[in-house]
Formats: C-alpha cells, structure tokens, sequence
C-alpha cells in the first residue's frame, strides 16, 4: 500500500471531533478541544485518544495532555507515536520559554521510548526523529540550535508530506519558535500564517489552526490581521484554559480592553493550575487598568497576593508575580508605591527568573525617579544593570536586551531628577530606539510602560508640548487605546493649542473609561476640558 493510501485510509478512522462522545471515552461528556485529523497507525481506541491527546496539546493543555499520551501508550503498547505526544509534552509552552533541565531529560527519555516502541509507517519515524532533533544533545548544544534543527526537520517533513496538515501545523508553530524578534519584516511570522490560513480554511474549527495564527499576528503591524482567530478559538476549544485566554493576544494589540478582560477572566475561572491563572491575571489587570476599573485591578491584585507559592517551572507564573503590583501601582501614577514594592511572595526563587525580578527593579526604578529619588533610582538601575548580566551569562539575549531597555529608562529620568534636561532626553530617545528594534514577549501583554510613552511624558515635564502630542499619537500606533497615551496626547494637544486634536483625545479618553471605578485625575482634566 502506498503512503498516501495509507494516510487516507487511517484518515478515514481518525477524523475526531474532539467533544462529547468521542470513541476514546476519556473525556467528560461537556469537553470540547476541537476538531483534530492526526491519522497513526495504533489500534483505533488508541487512535481516538490520540485524537484527543493532540487536541489538548494544540491548546497547550499540557497535564490533559500528557495524561492522554499516557493512556494511548498503555491501550497500545506499540504504539510509538504515544512516546512523541509525550515528548512534544514536555516541551511546555516554547514560545514562553526552554524547557527545564528536568524537562529535556524527560524528553529524550520519550524519544527513546518512542524508538523502541517503534512505528508502523516511515512517516510516523519521521515524526519521532523530527523531535528528537530537538532534544539530542541537550547538554552540550544551546537551545537556539536545537530548535532551529526541529524546525528544519519539521519543514522536511511538511515537505516530504504535503497532504498530512498535522506536519504543516507543526511546522508552522516550530517558525514562531524559532522568530528573531528584531526581524521587523516579521519572516517567520508571516511564513507560518500563510501555511495556517491555508489550513485554516479547510479546517475551521482545528485548534491549532487558530492558537498558532494569533500568535504568527501577535505584532502591532500584523494584529488585525489575527482578528478572526482571535474571535474564533475560544468556541473552538472551550474547555482548554489557554484557548480561552489568548484572543487576549490580539484584543490587548489592537485595544479591545473588554475583550481581553472577558476572555482572561473565562480562561482564569477555568485554570486549575497557576501558570495558566496567573498569566491570565496579568493579562486581565493590564486590560481594566487601561479602562481605569482600578477597583477591579485591585480585585486581581489582591487575589494574586493572596496566592501561595505558585509552580515555579513556568515563566508566566514569574513574571505575573511582578508584573500585577508593578502594573497596578504605575498605571495609577503612584510613584511612591512603585517605589517601595517589594517581590512577592518573597519565598519564591526569584533567582531562576532574573527577567521577573527586574521587572520589580524597573518600577521601584521608575517609581523612584518620579518622586524626586534620583539616588533610589540609580540604585535600581544597578539592581537591573546585574540582572542584565546574570541573563547575558545564561545566554538569554532577549531579557538581557529588555532588562537593559529598562536599566536606561530608569537612568533617564534620574537623569532628568539631577537637573540635567537635554541628557534626560537625549539618553530617553535612545531607550525608544533600542524598544522600536525588537517585539514584546508572548509572556507579557506588553511593556510595564511603553518606553515613547515616557519620552511624551518628559517632553510634557520640559514643557514640549507640541513634541509630545507627536511622541504620544506615535505610541498609539503600536499600542491603541492606552490610556496615559491618550490622556498625555490630549493634555499635549491642549497645552500646545490645538483644541480640536485635544476635545479629539479627551473624547476618546472618557469613551475607553466610560466605566471607570477609580479616582484618575486624567478622567477630570478631560471632564472639564469638554464641557468648556
């Protein structure tokens, strides 16, 4: 039997509709991840759970995952595809972060397994070398060229199967790992969306599909393309926590606050472990902070605060911990209480996640210099400049750069404290041209504050208004609808004359906050300015 024969009569055994009443019997009668065609060669109740097991794997569902990886292998011990599921696994979120050291050995210890078992077709092999390229030698070779030889192995094979879409879809998810974030011609991204459109169009409702597409677009310039997508996935796989929370991705670039508030609330409720909660409350307090519904950031504040110690495996959970405090104290201008934050909980091994910990260091930084503390921000800005190190050492040149974007925006606006203005500025225009180089991290809804947001805030201290409604109408191209981008272009607007860009701006302002719970002097300003 030829190979496409082959893969189209197991096609016709393994086209899933992974919701209630699959054949495999494992999940619960309300579970819904989503349409799946992953044909192997396994028995067909291994085949069915398989099915599943890939689903919940496309949402990054990892524990359901794996528990289902688990139960192909034991329903069919030849079956070798179970092993890769496994490997694939333990893989984590890899646009998030590498895998543990625990994790790579687990991984390769399923290559292995995944061999032994064997595998029925040659392309089923493929599939289990194309891992294992990423998981030998993981001691000896750096994570960037392990994953860059996936990818490459992960091409061959969509090539070598044109009509197998898992391999595309892999293929394509393997580019977005792989991206440079300086790469503003957006390479990767875009060459994975046109591989997903694709698919996306003859598989409406794959999980994948839709997950890896709002990811490929999750960039200023490409997010509404991402909109359907977006829109789409969590009725495709309601029952995967991440499913629920990344249309937030594209709602946060283009804006919609209530958006990714509803869908990062869904995703929170739904979460039982606290990587996927915690980075849905960050996502979440992001959102009603930029609608000034600080008593509801209060709210997520306080239950993130109240949080024992989280799993410590998971960059989110890391970077949730100081991101909430920082956020909520520096979106309400409360400099002081930027300043004196302290990490929390205080037990957590900050040290395994030194890209976290400055995020602490950039608001007390931050939160020191606009209180007039040029010493206390100078202090912080050595705490970044050895974190910086720390993650240069480890070869994590991505947090290096944005640990030293943050380290010289803390410098800046010491800088402008000591009384030495045309520096300030000169030292906060070169942070915006280091951030304008590179992309946010998917961990994050986006930078604690947008580094031309604080060039127009200078620019408004030094009494620049009309180069600050510039800076600030320019920051509102990258990140819509933030709420001190708009209130510092009206307040620009109408300090330098211009009332109709600022009755604009003001408008603007109170449309986003129209249901705003907490005291913001903006929401007046804007108030008083329209009714004159």
């Amino acid at each position: 039997m030829s190979h496409t024969t082959l893969l189209r009569s197991l096609a016709l055994a393994a086209v899933v509709l992974v919701t209630a009443g699959a054949a495999a019997g494992q999940q619960s009668a309300a579970e819904k991840l989503g349409a799946v065609n992953f044909p192997v060669a396994c028995n067909p109740a291994a085949q069915a759970e398989f099915a599943r097991a890939v689903a919940a794997l496309h949402s990054f569902w990892f524990d359901t995952a794996g528990k289902a990886f688990e139960a192909v292998a034991a329903g069919d011990p030849s079956c070798g595809m179970a092993h890769w599921g496994a490997a694939m696994t333990l893989l984590g979120n890899p646009l998030a972060s590498p895998p543990s050291p625990k994790a790579l050995q687990g991984g390769w210890a399923a290559v292995e397994k995944a061999r032994a078992a064997g595998a029925r077709t040659q392309r089923e092999r493929d599939y289990i070398e194309a891992i294992a390229a990423f998981y030998k030698d993981a001691g000896t070779v750096d994570h960037r060229t392990r994953a860059l030889a996936y990818e490459k192995a992960m091409e061959q094979l969509a090539a070598r199967y044109p009509e197998d879409r898992e391999a595309s879809i892999f293929y394509a998810l393997a580019l977005n790992v792989t991206l440079v974030p300086t790469d503003k011609t957006y390479a990767n991204q875009l060459k994975a969306a046109a591989v997903l459109e694709k698919v996306f169009a003859e598989q409406p409702n794959h999980p994948g599909v839709a997950h890896y597409l709002i990811h490929s677009y999750d960039v200023p310039p490409l997010a509404p393309k991402g909109l359907d997508a977006a829109r789409r996935y969590a009725a495709i796989a309601p029952s995967a926590p991440h499913a629920l929370h990344m249309p937030a991705h594209i709602f946060t670039r283009l804006g919609y606050w209530q958006e990714s508030v509803d869908s990062n609330r869904a995703s929170a409720a739904a979460a039982k472990d606290h990587g996927n909660w915690l980075h849905a409350m960050d996502y979440m307090t992001y959102g009603y902070l930029q609608l000034a519904q600080d008593g509801e950031a209060k709210r997520g504040l306080d239950a993130v605060q109240a949080l024992g110690l989280p799993n410590n495996e998971y960059i989110g959970s890391a970077y949730a911990l100081a991101a909430v405090p920082a956020r909520y104290a520096l979106e309400r201008r409360r400099w002081s209480e930027a300043a004196a934050l302290s990490l929390h909980p205080r037990e957590f091994p900050w040290g395994r996640w030194p890209m976290a910990e400055a995020v602490n260091a950039y608001a007390r930084g931050l939160g020191a210099a606009r209180s007039g503390d040029a010493t206390g921000a100078r202090r912080e800005a050595d705490r970044l400049s050895a974190l910086r190190d720390v993650l240069a050492t480890a070869k994590q040149g991505y947090w290096a750069d944005q640990t030293e974007i943050q380290r010289q925006a803390v410098i800046a606006w010491a800088t402008r404290v000591e009384g030495k203005p045309e520096e300030a500025l000169a030292l906060m225009l070169r942070v915006v041209e280091l951030e304008d180089k590179t992309e946010k991290h998917p961990v994050t809804p986006g930078p604690i504050v947008p580094p031309r947001e604080l060039l127009g805030d200078m620019l408004l201290d030094m009494n620049r208004a009309a180069q600050a409604l510039q800076v600030f109408e320019a920051s509102l191209r990258g990140e819509p609808d933030r709420f001190h981008s708009v209130a510092g272009a009206a307040r620009a607007a109408e300090l330098a004359g211009d009332s109709a860009r600022a009755r604009q701006h003001y408008a603007r302002l109170l449309t986003i906050a129209a249901k705003a719970d907490g005291e913001r002097p903006e929401l007046r300003q804007a108030s008083a300015f329209l009714g004159r």
